[in-house]
């Protein structure tokens, strides 16, 4: 067996260890409680952002062990890194008070045309509009931005558990295929449409208004399975809105988002702008909370695990997506995209030569309707996790309620996009 083959099935192997790891971080928090002696370390596995990157490390140095220290750091030389840094600088951005703040202010000027009570109002915004700007902002800004409007208003006032696990699945399903009315705010199709030649205009004809349509009805259902519980919710108001922000200070910030959504293929240069926001926000604390730099690096370092991780599925993955016909390929793509993160999914597929226009809907399509079915399954999902995992029971959330939470939206969105 030659070292390459052998690093790759111990890749597998390592990989299935992770996304078992996944669905075990509540067992790891649960110990952290329980055995305070060893707390730290179980905290530390406990942490969904962790995991990934601890497994990668254990890759890293077995390859360093067969190959030398000299393998190890070529192979990571030569993995792409852009995502996960992209994704900490919007998670940072999205997240702080001027931003916020502009995007409440925009959806209370909507809720007064809603002939609905103000909660209902905000809650179906938040599950629906929110998710659908990320084909403008990118998935990983409108799932900060969703995910910190839910935790402010809801998830921090007194609601049943289902509620905070439904409302999180129809979150991470809405932003998964709310980006797809553009080419270049969903992550698996980005990898995909300059190769096959998407542009904004095919995506929203073929997959946007179908998207558009999942996203109403998932929102409408989750405010109507929970229309009691928030009828009851007098005042969702949070702090943060009661303090007037200047119209210059969010300009400013949203000239910042928009530069580095428009350069996030460019780490250099999305870097370069963050480390002047980096200035701004120094120079003008009264009027920022504290940045969300830790949520951001975690989120960043399981995303890059997962590039590390990801790497050796190739020899399994691109066969077995070659294999499928295109209805098939549509559910297989739902099922994969569970255990392997949906951008990784679609780029494999696109390497596979001579494939359908069929066969690229339905591996595109099935993909972005998988990213709600577990943390790994869409990159923005670790946001959202990371903002809202301290508003549940023990500070952690049960993967596997989550995936049962999920699989409604997902059949919604799977419909839709199969039948339309």
């Amino acid at each position: 067996m030659s070292q390459n083959n052998l690093t790759e099935y111990i890749g597998t192997a390592l990989f299935l260890l992770a996304v078992l790891h996944t669905f075990s971080t509540k067992w790891f928090v649960h110990m952290a409680h329980k055995d305070t002696r060893h707390a730290g370390l179980w905290h530390l596995l406990g942490e969904v952002e962790v995991v990934f990157g601890f497994w990668a490390f254990i890759l890293l140095a077995f390859m360093a062990v067969i190959g030398g220290s000299a393998s190890a750091v070529g192979y990571l030389d030569r993995q792409n890194f852009t995502e996960p840094l992209f994704v900490f600088v919007i998670l940072v951005m999205a997240g702080t008070r001027p931003i916020l703040y502009a995007v409440k202010e925009f959806i209370n000027r909507l809720v007064r045309f809603i002939p609905l009570p103000e909660s209902l109002a905000w809650y179906f915004l938040s599950l629906s509009l929110v998710p659908l700007l990320g084909s403008l902002i990118t998935e990983p800004a409108a799932m900060t931005l969703a995910a910190l409007m839910l935790r402010d208003r809801f998830y921090t006032k007194t609601i049943p558990p289902s509620m905070k696990y439904f409302t999180l699945a129809v979150l991470l399903v809405n932003v998964s295929i709310g980006g797809v009315l553009t080419s270049y705010a969903a992550p698996p199709v980005l990898m995909v449409a300059d190769k096959w030649g998407w542009n904004v205009e095919f995506m929203f004809l073929t997959f946007g208004w179908k998207a558009v349509i999942a996203v109403t009805i998932n929102a409408l259902l989750a405010s109507w399975i929970f229309r009691k519980v928030l009828l009851r919710l007098e005042n969702v108001e949070d702090d943060s809105e009661k303090t007037v922000m200047p119209a210059t200070v969010i300009m400013i910030h949203l000239l910042f988002l928009a530069g580095t959504v428009v350069f996030s293929h460019h780490p250099a240069v999305f870097m370069g702008l963050f480390l002047f926001f980096l200035g701004f926000t120094e120079a003008y604390r009264r009027h920022q909370d504290p940045l969300m730099l830790r949520e951001g690096l975690l989120v960043a370092f399981f995303l890059a695990g997962l590039v590390v991780l990801g790497e050796p599925q190739r020899w399994w993955l691109q066969p077995l997506l070659a294999g499928m016909d295109s209805s098939v390929l549509f559910f297989g793509s739902i099922l994969l995209t569970a255990i392997t993160d949906n951008a990784a999914l679609t780029y494999l597929g696109s390497l596979v030569e001579g494939i359908s226009d069929a066969a690229k809907y339905a591996l595109v399509a099935g993909a972005v309707t998988g990213g709600g079915l577990t943390v790994i399954a869409n990159a923005p999902n670790p946001a959202g996790f990371s903002i809202l995992k301290g508003e549940f029971d023990e500070g952690a959330i049960s993967p596997l309620k989550l995936f049962l939470s999920a699989l409604l939206p997902t059949t919604v969105a799977a419909l839709c996009f199969f039948l339309l």
